[in-house]
């Protein structure tokens, strides 16, 4: 991953305290909205951070965590595991890692930032023979009726297999896929209400819980993602490779 680049942006490896602080910095202002102070916590040192800057300037203008695992039996370790049951993902027998804390600095609005992220990712799935990718995907706010076209999509076409469906865990939950048995989506409105990161999965053939937890902490309401990587579409795969 070292040095991926694409046009003006690059994508690394944390090195220094330094990095990792910037980091914590910018998850500071896109998940909790202050200026001041770090986002961190107890994950933070069990994780390798990327960082995508600006190499221009030297602006960080991105970042995220990755924390691998050898297979699912650990996966109780994860970020994940606080909110959802994942015993049934225990059973997965490949390479894992997660992925988490992603932002996008918001005054930027250049779609290679998200190029470079995803690059610099399948660079490092290939690389270390990664076979399912995971993580939360954030809505903003905790306010499911800003997003019930979106939570239907979800619903309609992209559960997770029975198999590895999460179970609810945490004490408070929508769980859209029940509540919105019935309802069909407006699919402009389900795309504009879409997380840009959550698409990016859902393109790739990745699938959700069947439920949403709300998460008064980050102001968000997010849903359980996997990526089975021998899953992603060839021509998808080659399009990734080619950023």
């Amino acid at each position: 991953m070292a040095g991926f680049r694409r046009g003006r942006y690059e994508a690394r490896f944390a090195e220094t305290r330094a990095d990792i602080e910037a980091a914590q910095r910018l998850r500071q202002r896109c998940f909790r909205g202050a200026a001041e102070g770090l986002d961190a916590d107890q994950f933070d040192p069990l994780c390798r951070h990327v960082l995508v800057e600006d190499h221009t300037t030297g602006q960080l203008i991105c970042c995220f965590r990755i924390q691998p695992f050898e297979n699912g039996r650990t996966i109780d370790g994860s970020y994940a595991a606080q909110f959802y049951d994942l015993d049934r993902l225990q059973a997965f027998d490949g390479r894992m890692v997660e992925m988490g804390r992603f932002c996008i600095d918001p005054e930027v609005r250049d779609a290679d930032v998200l190029r470079v992220a995803w690059g610099a990712m399948t660079q490092y799935v290939d690389t270390e023979g990664v076979e399912l990718l995971f993580g939360c995907s954030s809505f903003k706010g905790t306010e499911a009726e800003a997003y019930m076209d979106a939570f239907a999509l979800l619903k309609e076409r992209h559960l997770a297999p029975k198999r590895w469906l999460p179970r609810v865990k945490a004490p408070a939950v929508f769980r859209f896929a029940a509540r919105l048995r019935l309802r069909k989506p407006n699919l402009k409105l389900a795309m504009k209400g879409m997380p840009p990161l959550l698409r990016t999965y859902l393109v790739m053939g990745g699938w959700v819980s069947d439920h949403a937890v709300v998460d008064k902490d980050l102001n968000t309401l997010h849903v359980f993602t996997g990526l089975e990587i021998g899953a992603i579409p060839a021509a998808r795969k080659r399009l990734l490779r080619a950023t």
